[in-house]
């Protein structure tokens, strides 16, 4: 959990870094700061989205290094986005959808409708992320290093942690919808 904690916090931090440091440093050193949050998720976990943005990360931070550029920095987010987009996007085509997935590490008897539930949220997800790497992209291309750092470090976060709590609210009303019988009297014994 710490670990976890730790590496969010300085994710968050990464584009403030950029834009604060961008003009006092030559790019090849701010790269670094690319590598140490790559190396930090591998340590953290070796789960193979991980490694893959990691090894993303590391791309983005060598073609700094050689060039000497900041432009590659700035892309880390839109790539971000486009894997996760791709890995929630796999699971409809692959189920159990994304959502599905850790739904049933907490209740494992998921009934029908909330199967059906979570297919839609994963699809949701999905447009989230390309909507939100999209933005990225934009404010990489066009956006000013401020206005790259905002949106990067702080307004896609605060979107997310919306769109989360409005998929918490929805998912209430839904398991209010379809009740579950009392323990031992049916199957289903989860909920979405």
């Amino acid at each position: 959990m710490g670990r976890n904690l730790a590496f969010a916090a300085l994710t968050l931090c990464y584009p403030l870094a950029i834009w604060l440091l961008g003009d006092r440093v030559e790019p090849r050193w701010l790269a670094l700061s690319l590598v140490l949050l790559g190396a930090l998720r591998l340590a953290a976990t070796g789960q193979r989205l991980w490694v893959g943005l990691a090894l993303g990360a590391f791309a983005l931070a060598a073609v700094t290094g050689v060039l000497n550029v900041g432009w590659p920095l700035r892309w880390y987010p839109v790539f971000v986005n486009g894997s996760m987009l791709v890995l929630f996007g796999v699971t409809l085509l692959r189920p159990p959808s994304m959502a599905e997935r850790l739904a049933r590490l907490k209740e494992p008897d998921l009934p029908p409708h909330a199967v059906e539930y979570t297919r839609k949220v994963t699809m949701a997800w999905c447009g989230f992320f390309l909507v939100n790497g999209s933005i990225a992209a934009a404010t990489s291309l066009w956006g000013t290093d401020a206005q790259w750092a905002l949106y990067n470090g702080g307004i896609a976060y605060g979107l997310m942690g919306v769109f989360a709590g409005a998929e918490y609210l929805v998912r209430l009303r839904v398991k209010a919808k379809f009740p579950l019988p009392p323990r031992g009297e049916g199957q289903g014994e989860g909920r979405t």
